[in-house]
């Protein structure tokens, strides 16, 4: 039996696919995915992270959430063997995650990173507004993040949140051993457990309606977001990736989501497979709702709290200028299906591609990637210092 939220075909993305910004990937299929691999798609959304689900239980719900924290950061510090009478759960993770796959190419994650680290600014402005902005006109997967209070807790928080993750796995040479990037998958891994073990309790989360909160399918169309969809967003802006980048950028993310515990191979590892997949996950989305608009509204006025622009014009225009790249990438009948407005800024992206196409054209692409990681990492550190984190 599939979750009540599965809706095939979806009232919203049937659209995005058939006359929006999906028409031009799916011309790319030999074939249109059949409902059957649909359904079986599906079957996901009631799949999770057992063995993160078994750390939550087996070590912080029993010595409580900041001594499980403290164990955790030591063993990715210093090493699982540094710790005294690690749990077997903890245990079988490490065992999982310190191994490095037979099928994990160095020379494709550094074209991955290299080119998630070129593209800026403008990568950040894309997960934010084609990414992160588009995946609440699915009314289903953002049920967890309700359930958890993010609206009480703040789209800035959800914020600086992510760029903090994205930029931390997108470091050259991020995913290694002991590095920024590897530390922080592990970490995002155990926050979705907590998060999933947390909703399981709550009287009124349905499984029968929503799936598991965090499972497998929603886990997977979010990978897609991050790569396959960033994409996407960036060729619309002038960046086009090269097929290694391509490669590479799926590979990273395939990489990544391993780490956060997906099973390998439910991730693409070419580019034809990432728009089937993506296509399966979309088609059964159910419309948006009351709580898209919430989300939508709150990320949307984020800007307005952030502490770094001084001036309320200054903050006004950012405002304006994220709802022009809202309209553009995610279209009219999206942005009105989530209650966004209309924008007087709507050709700002235009002239954006514009000026970015002369950009890529004149800089050499070391330096691009240099430029573009200290704009990222700038960016980063401001979220942070705003919104309380250090």
């Amino acid at each position: 039996m599939l979750p009540k939220r599965f809706t095939y075909p979806s009232p919203g993305f049937s659209h995005y696919w058939n006359d929006g910004a999906g028409r031009k990937m799916l011309r790319k299929l030999d074939a249109v995915p059949d409902k059957k691999s649909i359904e079986d798609n599906a079957k996901l959304l009631l799949e999770y992270d057992e063995p993160g689900d078994r750390v939550i239980k087996e070590v912080f719900e029993k010595i409580g959430f900041h001594k499980a924290s403290q164990l955790i950061d030591e063993a990715l510090t210093k090493g699982l063997h540094s710790v005294n009478d690690v749990p077997e759960s903890v245990r079988q993770l490490f065992a999982q995650v310190e191994i490095i796959p037979d099928w994990v190419d160095k020379d494709l994650l550094h074209a991955g990173s290299s080119f998630c680290r070129r593209a800026g600014t403008l990568g950040l402005i894309v997960l934010r507004d084609y990414c992160l902005m588009g995946g609440y006109e699915s009314s289903a997967i953002n049920k967890p993040l309700i359930y958890t209070q993010a609206l009480k807790k703040g789209a800035a928080k959800r914020m600086a949140e992510t760029i903090d993750f994205w930029v931390n796995v997108t470091g050259e040479n991020a995913m290694e051993r002991h590095s920024i990037g590897f530390k922080s998958a592990i970490k995002v891994r155990l926050m979705h457990a907590y998060a999933r073990t947390s909703i399981q309790k709550m009287p009124d989360w349905s499984n029968e309606q929503w799936g598991v909160p965090i499972n497998q399918c929603d886990m997977v169309a979010t990978n897609l977001g991050f790569s396959l969809v960033f994409m996407e967003g960036l060729k619309r802006v002038g960046l086009v990736p090269t097929e290694k980048e391509i490669k590479g950028v799926l590979h990273l993310w395939k990489y990544i989501g391993y780490l956060l515990g997906i099973p390998p191979s439910y991730l693409p590892d070419t580019e034809i497979e990432a728009i089937a997949t993506l296509y399966k996950w979309t088609i059964t989305q159910s419309a948006a709702d009351e709580d898209t608009k919430a989300l939508a509204d709150a990320l949307l006025k984020e800007p307005l709290s952030a502490a770094f622009a001084k001036h309320l014009w200054q903050k006004k225009f950012v405002v304006g200028a994220h709802l022009a790249y809202n309209h553009y990438f995610l279209g009219k009948r999206a942005c009105e299906a989530m209650g966004l407005p209309k924008t007087i800024f709507r050709y700002y992206p235009y002239s954006v591609k514009f000026l970015n196409r002369i950009f890529e054209f004149l800089t050499p692409y070391n330096t691009s990637v240099n430029i573009g990681r200290k704009r990222q990492e700038l960016i980063k550190a401001l979220y942070l210092r705003s919104h309380g984190y250090s």
